[in-house]
């Protein structure tokens, strides 16, 4: 227990010190403006929300069917009685869920992406055995495992697709707090059937992955891009019906470990991708682009504006001088419109502890490292801002007037 706070003290401290990585933010262990909320945000006004999505609806399916095989256990039976046909697919192919159904944990960590190669086609099959050939001399990574400790709750009922992972309040939830061993938390009314874990994969695969489109009776079809060795081509099972022939039986034996070579794709593209962009806007920036232009077009408007003054005074030649000081009204919110929208970063904001979630609406920064970041620049905007407004100021001030 000792040896376990002082890994939480450790890990805590160390978070102080530099930015969240990929996978905390998908576990909820980072808060505004780098949590999970905000990076949904960012990709869904780059239109590419979808590939979290599936990202988080694989999380959910991957925790229902690890909630499925707990309550086989609990209820005294094992996984090789209740399953035959998983087991022993889990026992040749490897399984995400080794340790769960009582693996050997060697043997259960172990997965390829010839997993889905019975949903797909010869052709596809061909180049999925080859990626997997080659993924298989590498060791997986380390990061790829170690997002389990977030897992999202779900129940047997279906979730509202996008709103339901970030539902949650600024409070990191007590279930992400706990140490990477805690148990996943699964509210349900009932028990989960095998039916259940079918009707969650063929939503996933109509919603994310079915080229041709929605399933029938829905209109919902976010397909996203997957390269031709991990796509699959046909669902064959249905979740109205128990599996009943010997080919349908060994196919639903594939249902729990499906998407993860897929999930695993979409975790890789979004880390060396959209991620480094999300820290670039969030970690040292609080506006939006659309925040951001509002500025951009309101500092060259007041900052035309005050050169017609300036140079109004100047060539009226009014009196006293003095009155060219009140120049710097003008000239320090243009500057500072203009300097914020080159930075993406309005000090004002900053120091107020405040920055944006969509345009012109504002949250507290709460993660220690990024405030840190914030202020440095938002002090650094400032001097900016404020040189500038002098020294444009000056030079109207001490320029003779001259009545033309």
């Amino acid at each position: 227990m000792d040896d376990e706070q002082r890994r939480q003290d450790d890990w805590a401290k160390d978070r102080k010190n530099r930015l969240p990585t990929f996978t905390e933010v998908l576990s909820r262990r980072t808060r505004p403006p780098v949590d999970l909320f905000m990076f949904y945000l960012f990709l869904q006004r780059e239109g590419a929300e979808d590939i979290l999505d599936f990202w988080l609806d694989v999380q959910q399916h991957e925790n229902l069917c690890r909630a499925y095989f707990k309550d086989v256990r609990k209820s005294g039976r094992t996984i090789r009685e209740d399953w035959p046909e998983y087991w022993d697919y889990a026992r040749r192919r490897g399984s995400i869920y080794g340790t769960v159904v009582g693996l050997n944990p060697h043997t259960g960590t172990k997965r390829s992406t010839a997993s889905t190669g019975d949903m797909m086609s010869d052709q596809d099959r061909q180049n999925l055995a080859a990626a997997g050939d080659e993924k298989a001399a590498r060791s997986p990574s380390p990061r790829m495992t170690s997002v389990s400790p977030g897992q999202t709750a779900v129940g047997t009922a279906e979730p509202p697709r996008s709103t339901t992972p970030f539902s949650l309040s600024g409070r990191t939830p007590t279930l992400f707090k706990r140490a990477s061993r805690a148990p996943t938390i699964i509210p349900r009314s009932q028990a989960i059937t095998r039916l259940d874990l079918i009707a969650s994969a063929e939503r996933i695969y109509y919603r994310y992955l079915s080229p041709a489109g929605a399933a029938p009776g829905s209109n919902e079809n976010h397909e996203i891009y997957l390269p031709p060795a991990l796509r699959i081509h046909s669902f064959p099972l249905s979740s109205s019906h128990e599996p009943k022939s010997q080919t349908e039986v060994a196919l639903m034996a594939q249902i729990p470990d499906m998407f993860h070579a897929q999930k695993e794709y979409c975790y890789r593209a979004m880390e060396q991708d959209a991620f480094p962009r999300f820290l670039r806007a969030k970690a040292f920036g609080n506006l939006t682009p659309v925040s951001s232009l509002v500025r951009l077009i309101a500092g060259l408007v007041i900052l035309w504006i005050g050169l017609a003054a300036g140079f109004s005074l100047i060539f009226l030649d009014v009196q006293p001088k003095s009155k060219r000081f009140f120049l710097f009204i003008p000239y320090t919110l243009a500057i500072l419109f203009l300097i914020s929208h080159q930075y993406e970063l309005d000090p004002v904001l900053v120091f107020f502890g405040q920055s944006e979630s969509t345009p012109f609406r504002t949250l507290h920064i709460r993660e220690p490292y990024v405030k840190k970041l914030l202020l440095g620049r938002a002090i650094w905007v400032t001097v900016l801002v404020a040189a500038c407004t002098v020294a444009l100021t000056m030079i109207f001030w001490a320029v003779p007037g001259h009545r033309l």
